[in-house]
């Protein structure tokens, strides 16, 4: 073993055992190849990095076996290089294919970025998501209908890639869906996968579209299958049909131009009663005489003493008779076709109690005099307690 050893050690530390040296210098196919391996290990890493790096390395090799076979004359330099450029062209084909395999449609692509990268949702998850649908892109002509209220089964869920969708309810216009919108998410959330139904509205086609559909089932399969996505498409759900409760929201406004928010307490009780009392819509435009309201109870005298003012609510006007049952049409609705079908609240007069609401200028000025108002009928709530308080000790 030190025999060995030593006589390695005076191999390293002696000269060369060459007879001589080459005065001449290699030709330019050696000198090439070797900058060409140089550019290729410099590559980095990810799919490009290895096209880089294989790419140079192939090409390098290369350029040794021309370099063996017209100047080295050599055949292990020409088979080894061979085998090497041969290597690194069959990993370029193979990252060829992975890319063709992974690349998605023009459409998937343009939904992915649109969708799912403000999200960053992993590209393998969007993969399962798009193979659920089979990766089918599917098109309605115009005045094409995607679903007809109370005919069409609930049995998918689709999601408008382009064009636009008229949707309505027994022929009244409610709202539009446009692209990257889902047509069919208030459906979904509220029919049980156990469950069937029917679809309530109308959904037509006002333009060529395209959209992809995933089955009922199969989706439900996924997601219980794939906890992130199940969670993905809850919050895309969410934000679709929120987006859609202030389109219809959008659409109820006052007479004098103020958009209405539908939460606030008295339009609750506007809507509810103009549900309970309004007969069917032939009988209101055949009724020419309406009864008047009745007049309000007198309230019962008690003690009151002297009260916060609060400012008093604008002074209620006898409104102007009503020209026709033709409604104007909305300033800004022309491009919309929303003139016959806008929810106004002109048709809510004929309500009691609604004047008062139609006459404030905006929703800040409406909810201060509800306030002020309910903060004096609790004071004075509370006087009534004193004094009958009062009252039962004086008599005990």
């Amino acid at each position: 073993m030190s025999a060995s050893s030593s006589t390695l050690g005076q191999r390293l530390w002696q000269g060369p055992v060459c007879a001589g040296w080459k005065q001449d210098m290699e030709g330019a196919l050696y000198h090439l190849a070797n900058c060409v391996l140089l550019l290729g290990f410099m590559g980095g890493s990810g799919v490009y990095g290895c096209f880089y790096l294989f790419g140079f390395l192939g090409t390098g090799y290369v350029c040794y076996v021309l370099w063996g076979w017209f100047n080295a004359c050599g055949l292990d330099i020409v088979i080894w290089n061979f085998l090497l450029a041969m290597a690194c062209l069959l990993q370029l084909a193979h990252l060829v294919y992975r890319l063709r395999k992974d690349t998605l449609p023009e459409e998937f692509d343009l939904l992915y970025k649109t969708l799912c990268v403000p999200l960053q949702v992993p590209m393998q998850a969007y993969k399962e998501i798009v193979r659920c649908c089979e990766e089918q892109v599917l098109t309605l002509a115009t005045e094409q209908t995607y679903a007809v209220e109370g005919e069409t089964p609930i049995n998918r869920l689709s999601l408008l890639l382009s064009g636009r969708v008229r949707v309505s309810q027994d022929g009244q216009f409610l709202h539009y869906i446009f692209p990257y919108q889902f047509m069919d998410s208030p459906e979904w959330e509220s029919l049980p996968p156990s469950e069937e139904g029917m679809f309530q509205v109308t959904l037509t086609a006002e333009t060529p579209c395209s959209y992809i559909s995933w089955p009922r089932k199969s989706l439900h399969l996924l997601l219980a299958k794939e906890r992130y996505i199940s969670r993905l498409f809850s919050v895309l759900l969410g934000y679709d049909i929120s987006e859609k409760l202030y389109a219809l929201n959008e659409k109820l406004f006052a007479k004098f131009g103020l958009c209405f928010d539908i939460r606030l307490p008295s339009l609750y009780h506007v809507l509810g009663s103009a549900a309970s009392d309004a007969g069917p819509e032939s009988e209101k435009e055949d009724e020419e005489v309406h009864e008047p309201a009745p007049a309000p109870a007198k309230a019962m005298p008690t003690p009151v003493q002297h009260m916060p003012s609060c400012s008093p609510p604008p002074a209620a006007t006898h409104p102007p008779a009503r020209p026709s049952r033709a409604r104007m049409s909305r300033p800004d609705s022309d491009g919309l076709g929303e003139d016959s079908t806008s929810l106004v609240l002109e048709d809510f007069e004929e309500v009691s109690g609604s004047e008062s609401f139609m006459d404030y200028r905006s929703d800040g000025e409406y909810m201060r005099d509800q306030m002020c108002n309910l903060g004096m009928s609790r004071q004075s709530s509370n006087q009534q307690r004193n004094v009958v308080n009062t009252t039962t000790d004086l008599d005990n």
